[in-house]
């Protein structure tokens, strides 16, 4: 086995071996609590820029599914491509064992030439992230020159993974929902279109599709800084004149407030995991969310007319805000799952109802 190194912006370096794509590469360090879902996570668009830290041990034993295609979206992928730019793990499993799976978690990585480093303590690296916040680093393998360093957040991320084209998908005589692909994770249009009554238009994250007719918006998650996404906004500023059903999730969310007269800020090392505790505003019910952001609406600053809809049980951040007209509203955490607890796909029923 070939050894490989981490370095951190701070300066640490540390030692373990390459697996996947022998090579280097440079992003965001940031780390997931999820004990399953590797495949999900790796695919997720919101991933983009970033190294992920998987805490759990032991990652890879079961394998990688087949990427079977039904109606234009993968059964079990959530978009066409790994989107990480690097994977830690402590424990590699070489030998996989999963009905589905038809190759190892090392073999799809050298496929999409993705590096990754294992016998890492990721336990201490998540500490590291937990007190010196999300930061720069590069995994090279041995043998290797060392990428340039590479920071996400100075980069426009909604540009590099939204369509570039306007899809549709499920039935194009049912109720209409424009969504803005803002780095789409493919069990949302899963979700969207378990009404047969539906019918999905992903349009391009900067589109203005104001100009088309519609029943409801839907604004996806994505990866980077809302900030950098001021066009996204202004289309959405200009639907909420016309009160149709808007649902936003994760960068939706922020996107939503930010329409809204709302700020955002980054936070310190993000929530990423399956087990998010979330509670609905003005009630005693909790959900266990699955999450996936580096960015979160700043609470203070919604305007008179909107209200926190959920808020984080463990840090008190937002989770989602909605008007008081009860046709505007948000997630930041994933209601949609894959992968990750489905304690909240009521959402997609509550905007399916609205249309």
């Amino acid at each position: 086995m070939k050894s490989a190194i981490l370095h951190l912006q701070n300066g640490l370096e540390i030692e373990g071996f390459s697996f996947g794509y022998e090579g280097s590469s440079s992003g965001e360090v940031v780390f997931n609590t999820a004990m399953v879902g590797y495949p999900e996570s790796l695919t997720d668009p919101s991933y983009s820029g970033q190294i992920l830290c998987v805490t759990y041990p032991l990652v890879g034993n079961y394998g990688v599914p087949a990427s079977k295609v039904t109606d234009g979206l993968s059964d079990v992928f959530e978009s066409e491509k790994i989107h990480v730019r690097g994977v830690v793990i402590s424990d590699y499993s070489f030998n996989y064992s999963h009905w589905s799976a038809v190759k190892s978690l090392d073999q799809w990585l050298k496929e999409h030439k993705i590096p990754g480093i294992f016998g890492v303590d990721t336990r201490a690296l998540t500490q590291v992230l937990r007190e010196e916040g999300s930061m720069l680093g590069t995994i090279t393998a041995e043998g290797c020159t060392p990428a340039a360093a590479y920071d996400p957040n100075t980069e426009n991320q909604l540009d590099i993974v939204s369509t570039k084209e306007i899809i549709r998908y499920g039935n194009p005589n049912g109720k209409k929902v424009v969504l803005v692909d803002c780095g789409v994770k493919y069990n949302i249009i899963r979700c969207l279109l378990s009404d047969k009554n539906t019918e999905v238009i992903r349009v391009p994250w900067n589109y203005d599709f104001n100009q088309i007719p519609y029943d409801g918006l839907f604004i996806s998650n994505g990866p980077g800084n809302p900030a950098l996404c001021s066009q996204a906004v202004l289309n959405i500023t200009k639907a909420m004149e016309s009160e149709k059903p808007i649902f936003g999730i994760c960068m939706g969310n922020q996107l939503l407030a930010t329409a809204a007269g709302a700020s955002t800020f980054k936070l310190k090392y993000g929530h990423r995991g399956h087990n998010q505790p979330v509670r609905m505003v003005g009630t005693n019910r909790c959900f266990i969310t699955s999450q996936n952001h580096g960015f979160a609406v700043d609470c203070s600053t919604i305007g008179s007319d909107w209200e926190p809809l959920f808020i984080n049980m463990n840090d008190g951040t937002n989770e989602g805000i909605r008007h008081r007209n009860g046709r505007f509203f948000s997630a930041q955490f994933h209601p949609e799952a894959a992968s990750g607890p489905t304690d909240t796909q009521f959402l997609f029923e509550n905007f399916l109802k609205l249309l």
